[in-house]
């Protein structure tokens, strides 16, 4: 089964409506992709069957629309090779992107992918989650932070909350260790001005594995002394 077949199979098993434009622009995301993952190391799924259901529809599967609302502002803390804020792009074309990396040479990756696929408003930061989210411009300021398997749920909601407006959500994509996680970042929640609203477990097509979207709305200020200083977060999570 090539990509394109894959994607509109899995798509189909997931209740995911797709139409030509969209297949077509995540099918030369994945051509892409391949291309740039013989210079640099973006993914270790390399099978195009594997990339339309591993990246692009578990990325999807996050999609909420009272959640990512008509021409709402996204950032993707973390991004890495663009999921799951990319496919979330392509998906809602209406919806304003942020992509946030620490490595540069991802964002180049990211930069070419935005420029051929014609994408707008899509801005690319070059920043550790720490540093961005305490800078003006970026605290406070979006509807919907989004991340996928960066780091443990109590480390991440410190990362990512400070960067949601009140009334706004953190959404993380989580693997099978999900309840434990949630279990273990109540704390880590509470401090920084969330509450969760909904743990959806999801099931990806072929995939026997247990995974899960936390939803974390942002009913309070995250206080101005978090995120702390880039490293400690991992070290000393709360």
């Amino acid at each position: 089964m090539n990509f394109v077949e894959a994607l509109e199979d899995a798509a189909s098993q997931s209740n995911i409506e797709l139409n030509s434009s969209q297949i077509e622009a995540f099918r030369y995301y994945q051509e892409l992709l391949l291309v740039w993952n013989e210079k640099m190391n973006l993914t270790a799924i390399t099978k195009p069957a594997d990339i339309a259901v591993k990246h692009i529809i578990d990325s999807l599967m996050c999609y909420d629309q009272e959640v990512f609302t008509n021409g709402c502002s996204i950032i993707d803390v973390g991004t890495g090779a663009g999921f799951p804020g990319l496919p979330l792009k392509i998906f809602c074309p209406d919806v304003q992107l942020t992509l946030l990396d620490s490595l540069n040479k991802r964002l180049v990756f990211l930069q070419e992918v935005v420029d051929k696929l014609g994408l707008k408003n899509v801005k690319i930061i070059h920043a550790r989650a720490e540093d961005g989210a305490r800078n003006k411009e970026f605290r406070d300021k979006y509807d919907v932070a989004v991340s996928r398997a960066v780091a443990r749920l109590n480390v991440l909601t410190e990362l990512c909350l400070p960067f949601v407006r009140r009334g706004g959500y953190f959404v993380a994509l989580k693997g099978a260790q999900y309840q434990e996680e949630v279990d273990g970042a109540v704390e880590a929640i509470k401090i920084l001005g969330g509450s969760i609203r909904l743990v959806n477990p999801v099931k990806l097509p072929g995939l026997d594995d247990s995974r899960a979207i936390i939803y974390i709305n942002k009913v309070g200020p995250s206080p101005n002394n978090y995120p702390r200083r880039p490293g400690v977060p991992e070290k000393n999570p709360l």
